[in-house]
């Protein structure tokens, strides 16, 4: 709907919620001394606004900009303010020494090149000269939010320099009461005069000549003569005796016209005064009564103190004057027009009178064509009104709605925390203002403790810690119950909060009111802040103005039909009696009801019953009677209602902003309203229109309520009207109630600080969503002075789309593109009306809760959509979309996940998630609007951190993929996963072969595997059955197992219980055949030949386990001879040809026996000497032999040996140089025999104190030469040659041993060694055994007999020794005893002989 606007105004205040604004205070001392007495003006104030620069002009860097001051004693507080930047630097405190700034003492005027600051104080004049702002920015539009303001370099000025300011000579010097009038103007050359009320009565004019011309200051006085006098020396009238009797000056004002200026002076006599500055003379003086009344002329005896005059000027009537005049009880404004003739004789034409109320005039304001004007009424409260005097004929003034004051009291429930109800009250949005609470806290602390730049929540803070310190000092008793405690909190809050009254009205007091000539804006200038007066909507107008406002239906503006005007405007009145019908405690009610989300209608019910019940002042009678004279009820009712919906169709889609103007310009005007300033404006305003309409809704659902229960009496069409208001108007009424309701909760509710690890977390969901367009974050500032949600949301970006609206509107209406901007009161209603529209919620646009959710505002999104839930049926999808948000952000998963499925019926309906589930790719289009929304909410769950709500959603979603094989390929692999990383391994499994996709099955199955391994979780991963994934399954434990560290992993022990669980063992022995075989080539360590040995062992079994037709198994060939070398190039680089197919290796059980004592025999070389790690890889048996033997390790390289079938007779060779050693050598080698000796212990071991380590050496020889005997006694005389050849004589035991197995060897040994005599005795003993004497002892079984077996004398080596003993003269001895017992046996044999033949 249009902004349709009324005649009246409401005042908006525009204090911002940051901390205590800070001047910068700039020191002046002209005068040398405080005047002689007590001077005291009353304070003042006043505004200067930017002329933009005409109205073709789309934005200026002027636009909506001004500067305010207020005068206090010795100072001026300038502050500059624009509501299309945030301005640096624009406070300024003026302190002027020993001096009284004077009322009407401070203009500002600007030039092309300057803003002109004029200050009058009792004592001096003042003029400073600032940059102008498009001279600042050498442009004149405006690209950016923060800008410097003109009152930045005010203190590097030289403010005491003469071409800044002079001193007013005593004489001349204004004293207080009615000489304390002034005005001040500045020339279209640049000088600064300040016309000021002379003690003695009449006008005194100081000029400063121009800030160029370098003059001196002078004075000229205005008397009532024709001529005047230029004073060349300071000689005032009063000391030359011609005081007139006129003296005293009510009001000054001033106007150049053409190179003239004109005073104007209301005096004490009721005479307007007319001088011309340049002539010196008196131009004009009128009698002001002669305007009054005749019923009025006694006022003429009265003083004049209270008249004012102001001046303006417009295009069609030139120079127009407004005149107060000021009587007993009452008040009247005389506009009148200053016209001259050829002869420059001027002459006053009447325009207007104005009538009004005697209240205490504060100040008026005079524009083209209305007045403005300021009262205070017996109660100090503000009353504005304004009148356009060219046009109402019936003198009927306009009403402007004041702020109403802070509420004395505040209610608390009994369900309400006393401390934090007044925080709510106290720091609530735009209540009280921060200085106003700091001056209050330090009265209430009874000090100035405050810190003196804390921030708001610093300041709520230092509130709460006041009040619980003094409720601490209070207390005296140790112990008092709670309903004592409550008291005392609310004794001591209430304290706090009176004082906060009381300063937030002394801040509130109005000084003047200001009125953009250019723009139309109305201002309010307060001691403390400044307010706006908005055009008031034409429903708001009808439902707070009284009914005397009401002369006719054309003071109705919504209806086209005056029937139908008188109607709207007699069921207002009926409203309006029943606003004043409605108690605090029902208001309380319906507040109630609204915010608990319940039935208002229910509501209403309750509220009306009280009222019939309570009817003292005949409320219902007087509504009846009202009713009587409204012909059609619903149709008004209708009317009322189509006005206050807000719904609406317009798009406030993203279409560039004036397409037709440059970058600069859009840019510029891009930024209109935009500072801190108007963002408090806007808003502030939609909450004064949503709590007025409020209020009329609720009346207006009390009045349905009212004409169901009165029936026929008040409704003409009986029936058919009162089944309309009950199924059609009271519901409609019902819905704006609850709309307009939550609109002003919105305005009041305080945005949250968000910490930055929140906003990060926040960011990372949104970018999950793909939402990246969302408003961005608003910067830490803005979140720090605790905004309401509306103004965070107009920051963000309602105000860029309500700005967009304003410019398209005008465009489509035909009208310049300026217009929209520099009309203020259509463009700032229709913005604030913009604003309402978006914020709307039965309209389809949903950025607020999106700004929500992008600033982090969790709780007042919770807020939102519970109160809207109940009766709104637009973006219900999106808000429990947003409501799961809100739950995900609070770590409420499960109900996150319900308003997710909820949400998930409406996402081909709603713009928002329409926009959510926008294809991002061309597969993502491929799938449904459904589909695409599951798998965006799914991604925000994975990134949250929410595995089984993300597998609760996936399974939902699987519905919607019936008929799309990658949908589902795709959710079953996130179900799998998800699955997998909760520890859920059958379910992942059941994922995993639910997966319709070959290729994301193979990529699951690879995951299962390789998770399920290095959670150790093996017997899932062998037991399960891999339906159809068999091969795969090895496929991919084959291709890990081959590609990661042996040591590290176990994939080939997983293998082989994988196929030991399914009885193949084959396989399985295959398995562990090729990681023995990898461990010995690639694993150089203890631990590796532990495993490995394992492996072959596991193997061997494996094979023990089939059938010995089938034990056997492939040898594992590397694919390279050289382990990591390119398949592709040789050393050289160069390619390589195909590889050659290789003969496949069997091997049997045998085989892998060998293999397993190798590696058996290297772990036990390793583990005996661990440097020889680096050399056994690779070793074939002999080698390792070697290297066994080496280390002293016989019985494995003996064992190694038989496997091998290789001789021993290294091993006897190397053991019996060992005992040479020992032999030889001293406890060194002693002591390190132990360790090799201990390596080959025996079975039977002798524990005696006796032996040693040579003992047990040579015992372990005699038992390898006992336990392994060797063909014809090889492995003795290899011993006994090692002996031999070394010079050890051999032991005994060794030489017995020899006996029994080879006597003849022996002999031939002891030859070869030139031992004679022990050769000598050998074959004494020899022949001794041969004939029967200890035979037993060289092996023979039987002697020699006839009837014995035939035995053998070795006579080759006997002669051999006979023919050395013979020629050696020391062995004749020997010889003699060997041959005589070489004679017994030659006798025997003959015996033995002749026996056998005698036999035959």
């Amino acid at each position: 709907m249009a902004a349709t606007l009324g005649r009246s105004f409401f005042e908006v205040c525009a204090f911002e919620r940051e901390a205590v604004q800070r001047f910068r205070d700039v020191q002046i001392k002209l005068a040398p001394a405080p005047a002689a007495g007590a001077v005291k003006f009353p304070d003042s104030a006043g505004a200067f606004h930017y002329d933009t620069g005409g109205g073709d002009k789309v934005h200026s860097i002027t636009s909506n900009r001004f500067i305010s001051w207020t005068t206090s004693g010795d100072a001026v507080q300038l502050m500059e303010h624009s509501l299309d930047g945030n301005l640096l630097n624009n406070a300024v405190r003026l302190r002027f020494a020993h001096c009284q700034v004077m009322p009407g003492g401070v203009a500002v005027a600007e030039t092309p090149n300057n803003v002109v600051v004029l200050v009058a104080t009792n004592q001096s004049v003042h003029r400073m000269l600032l940059p102008h702002p498009k001279r600042m920015y050498r442009s004149d539009v405006v690209t950016e939010l923060h800008l410097q303001s003109v009152l930045t370099d005010v203190g590097k000025l030289n403010l005491e320099d003469a071409c800044h300011g002079a001193a007013i000579p005593a004489a001349f010097s204004p004293a207080g009461g009615a000489a304390g009038v002034s005005a001040v103007w500045l020339t279209q050359h640049g000088d600064a005069n300040y016309a000021l009320a002379s003690p003695a009565g009449g006008v005194v004019v100081v000029t400063l000549p121009a800030h160029a011309a370098q003059g001196e200051a002078f004075v000229t006085e205005l008397k009532t003569s024709w001529m005047m006098r230029r004073l060349s020396v300071w000689i005032p009238s009063a000391m030359r005796g011609e005081q007139s009797a006129w003296d005293g000056v009510a009001s000054v004002a001033a106007r150049e016209l053409d190179d003239d200026s004109l005073v104007l002076a209301v005096c004490l006599d009721h005479k307007l005064r007319v001088w011309s500055l340049r002539d010196q003379a008196c131009l004009l003086e009128a009698d002001m009564l002669d305007y009054m009344p005749l019923v009025w002329k006694g006022a003429g005896r009265c003083s004049g103190t209270g008249h004012r005059v102001r001046l303006t000027s417009c295009a069609a009537s030139g120079l127009c004057l407004a005149v107060y005049l000021a009587a007993p009880h009452m008040g009247q404004f005389v506009v009148l027009q200053l016209l001259a003739d050829d002869n420059n004789r001027y002459s006053l034409e009447h325009i207007s009178s104005l009538f009004c109320a005697q209240e205490t005039p504060v100040d008026f304001a005079l524009t083209a064509s209305d007045v403005w004007a300021l009262w205070l009424d017996e109660d100090n409260n503000a009353v504005v009104k304004c009148i356009n005097f060219e046009q109402n004929v019936s003198g009927k003034w306009n009403q402007v709605f004041v702020q109403p004051r802070p509420e004395e009291e505040v209610h608390i429930g009994v369900d309400q925390d006393p401390r934090e109800t007044y925080l709510d009250v106290i720091f609530s949005p735009h209540r009280f203002t921060a200085a106003a609470i700091v001056k209050a806290l330090q009265i209430f602390r009874r000090g100035p403790d405050v810190l003196p730049d804390v921030s708001w929540e610093g300041l709520k803070k230092e509130v709460t810690l006041a009040v619980e310190n003094e409720l601490q000092s209070s207390v005296t008793e140790f112990e008092f119950s709670q309903e004592e405690y409550r008291h005392l909190q609310v004794q001591f809050w209430s304290k706090l909060y009176t004082c906060c009254l009381q300063y937030q009205e002394a801040l509130a007091t109005p000084l003047a009111i200001s009125v953009s000539p250019h723009s139309h804006m109305a201002c309010l200038l307060k001691k403390g802040f400044l307010s706006f007066l908005l055009p008031c909507f034409a429903i708001d107008h009808l439902y707070l103005s009284s009914d005397d406002h009401f002369l006719s239906e054309d003071d109705v503006p919504l209806a086209e039909e005056s029937s139908v005007g008188a109607d709207v405007a007699a069921l207002m009145s009926c409203l309006r009696v029943l606003r004043d019908g409605v108690s605090s405690e029902m208001a309380s009610d319906m507040e109630s009801a609204l915010q608990h989300a319940e039935s208002p209608e229910r509501s209403a019910k309750l509220i009306l019953d009280k009222i019939l019940a309570q009817d003292n002042q005949n409320v219902v009678e007087d509504i009846q009677n009202k009713l009587q004279d409204v012909s059609n009820p619903t149709a008004a009712m209708l009317v009322l209602l189509t006005e206050l919906d807000l719904e609406t169709d317009l798009d406030y889609g993203g279409g560039p902003l004036l397409p037709g103007e440059s970058m600069s310009v859009r840019m510029s005007a891009s930024q209109l309203y935009s500072s801190a300033t108007a963002v408090s404006l806007v808003c502030q305003a939609l909450s004064h229109v949503s709590a007025t309409r409020t209020l009329l809704c609720r009346d207006a659902l009390l009045l349905l309520k009212l004409c169901l229960r009165l029936g026929e009496h008040v409704l003409p069409g009986g029936g058919p009207q009162l089944l309309q208001i009950q199924q059609e108007v009271i519901p409609r009424t019902s819905q704006l109630l609850s709309s307009y309701f939550l609109l002003r909760h919105l305005s009041r509710s305080v945005s949250v600080q968000v910490a930055d690890d929140a906003a990060d977390a926040n960011l990372q969901r949104l970018s999950a969503l793909h939402l990246n367009d969302t408003p961005a974050l608003i910067n830490s500032a803005a979140a720090v002075s605790r905004q309401s949600a509306v103004e965070m949301f107009y920051q963000s970006c309602g105000r860029k789309l309500a700005v967009r609206h304003v410019f398209s509107q005008s465009a489509a209406a035909g009208g310049p593109p300026a217009a929209a901007a520099t009309a203020w009161n259509d463009s700032m209603a229709n913005v604030v009306q913009l604003l309402a529209q978006l914020l709307w919620p039965s309209n389809s646009s949903f950025s607020f809760p999106e700004c929500l959710m992008a600033n982090c505002q969790y709780t007042q999104l919770q807020d939102y959509v519970r109160l809207i839930a109940p009766w709104c049926q637009v973006n219900i999808g999106s808000c429990r979309f947003m409501l799961a948000q809100c739950y995900l952000a609070n770590g409420e998963g499960h109900k996150a996940l319900q308003c997710f499925q909820e949400a998930a019926t409406e996402v081909e309906k709603e713009e928002f998630l329409m926009r959510l589930t926008g294809a991002e790719d061309d597969q993502a289009a491929a799938c449904s609007p459904a589909l695409r929304y599951y798998n965006k909410v799914l991604r925000l769950l994975e990134d949250v951190g929410l595995p089984e709500l993300v597998i609760q959603l996936a399974m939902l979603a699987l519905a919607e993929a019936v008929n799309d094989v990658s949908s589902q390929a795709a959710l079953w692999t996130r179900i799998f996963k998800h699955h997998l990383d909760l520890g859920h391994n059958s379910e992942a499994y059941e994922a995993l072969i639910q997966n319709p996709d070959s290729s994301m099955q193979l990529d699951c199955l690879r995951q299962l595997v390789v998770v399920l391994c290095e959670r150790a979780q093996l017997h899932d991963l062998v037991h399960f059955s891999y339906v159809n994934l068999h091969d795969e399954v090895v496929g991919i434990i084959e291709s890990r197992a081959r590609g990661v560290d042996l040591l590290a992993h176990n994939y080939y022990e997983l293998l082989y219980a994988f196929h030991i669980n399914r009885h193949n063992y084959r396989k399985a022995g295959t398995v562990m055949l090729e990681l023995g075989v990898r461990l010995g080539r690639e694993v150089c360590s203890v631990r590796g030949l532990k495993k490995q040995v394992n492996c072959f062992l596991a193997a061997i079994n494996c094979l023990r386990l089939i059938r010995p037709e089938y034990a056997w198994m492939v040898l594992p060939v590397s694919e390279s001879e050289h382990p990591g070398a390119s398949p592709k190039r040789n050393s050289d680089g160069e390619f390589v040809g195909p590889p050659v197919k290789r003969q496949v290796d069997i091997l049997e059980l045998r085989d892998l026996e060998k293999e397993f004592m190798m590696a058996t025999c290297r772990l036990a070389l390793v583990q005996h000497q661990p440097r020889a790690a680096a050399v056994v890889v690779g070793t074939g048996p002999c080698e390792l032999v070697r290297l066994l033997l080496d280390a002293g390790l016989f019985t494995c390289a003996r064992q190694l040996c038989g496997v091998f079938k290789l001789p021993l007779a290294p091993l006897f060779d190397a053991l019996t140089f060992r005992c040479i050693k020992l032999q030889f050598g001293g406890e060194e080698a002693q002591n390190e025999a132990w360790l090799w000796l201990a390596a080959n212990q025996l079975s039977t071991v002798v524990n005696t104190k006796e032996s040693s380590a040579t003992d047990e050496a040579w015992r372990l020889l005699s038992w390898f030469l006992s336990e392994f005997p060797s063909s014809n006694g090889l492995h003795h005389r290899q011993v006994l040659v090692k002996l031999l050849s070394h010079g050890v004589p051999p032991p005994d035991w060794l030489v017995k041993s020899y006996k029994e197995v080879d006597a003849a060897a022996l002999l031939r040994l002891y030859l070869n060694f030139d031992l004679l005599d022990a050769a000598a005795e050998l074959a004494i003993e020899y022949v001794d055994a041969l004939l029967g004497r200890g035979h037993q002892y060289f092996g023979i079984k039987t002697p020699l007999s006839a009837r014995n077996p035939c035995v053998w004398l070795p006579y080759t080596p006997i002669d051999q020794l006979m023919a050395v003993l013979k020629d050696t003269q020391t062995n004749r001895d020997l010889y003699k005893r060997l041959a005589d017992k070489l004679a017994d046996y030659h006798k025997m044999v003959e015996n033995a002989t002749r026996m056998v033949l005698a036999s035959r």
